[in-house]
């Protein structure tokens, strides 16, 4: 789930259309947790990992956000809130009134931005190809209910144990990918391989971290949480189709 996300969908478009460079990863930050390994260890974390996702049907969380980048002696730093609902509905909020939203539905996904009045939808009718494609299927590796699946999609680099997290270390296997993103660390709680935090570092030394707390698995979710609800003077575009 996984940025989103304030810069989601964009960052799919990014290798097409250098106007929209981040927005997709930010999604995939929101769980990505493909592992794979040979040590007794690796095995054991990757089995709690998977296990820890069988009876998983909603998750919120509170969020905070940092992004630090090359050009700025400072990072920039939000807090925001997550909601998930699995296989495939997310909805992401940046800021307090959110400034940005990424809202995820079986056949679309949007990327709002409410004081702009702006918002840019971006099909998921199964019938990308190429950049789309591929962005698409690290989208989907949030929260992972296969390993066989995931296994195709990124090689282990680490798994580092703390006090509290595992810190698993992994790189997309598509070249595409990795033009944009070098690596992928996951921390996953140690008492319950729950999903703690996710850093994405980019190909240009740039990085995107996200800390989650207040985290409530299988709870009621609002009815219209996943609408878009967009008001009638909210400009909407399709930049893929552009």
């Amino acid at each position: 789930m996984v940025s989103l996300c304030p810069h989601l969908a964009g960052g799919v478009a990014r290798v097409l259309d250098r106007r929209h460079r981040r927005a997709v990863w930010t999604a995939l930050a929101l769980g990505l947790g493909c592992m794979v390994g040979h040590s007794a260890e690796t095995s054991a974390v990757l089995d709690g990992w998977f296990a820890a996702q069988t009876h998983l049907h909603t998750w919120t969380a509170e969020v905070v956000q940092t992004r630090t980048l090359t050009v700025l002696t400072q990072p920039l730093v939000a807090s925001g809130r997550v909601w998930v609902a699995l296989p495939d509905r997310f909805r992401w909020e940046l800021g307090q009134p959110a400034q940005t939203i990424a809202l995820r539905r079986p056949a679309e996904l949007f990327v709002i931005y409410p004081r702009l009045k702006r918002a840019e939808k971006y099909a998921l009718d199964g019938k990308q190809a190429g950049p789309w494609r591929d962005a698409l299927a690290l989208l989907d590796a949030s929260f992972p209910s296969s390993r066989a699946a995931l296994e195709a999609r990124f090689q282990l680099l680490a798994v580092r144990p703390t006090n509290t997290v595992f810190l698993v270390t992994l790189q997309p296997l598509s070249p595409l990918a990795r033009r944009m993103m070098k690596q992928i660390e996951v921390g996953l709680r140690t008492n319950d391989f729950s999903l703690a935090s996710t850093e994405l570092t980019f190909s240009d030394g740039s990085t995107l971290r996200n800390d989650f707390t207040r985290a409530v698995a299988n709870g009621p979710l609002p009815g219209d949480i996943f609408d878009a609800n967009l008001a009638p003077d909210v400009t909407v575009v399709e930049p893929l189709r552009q």
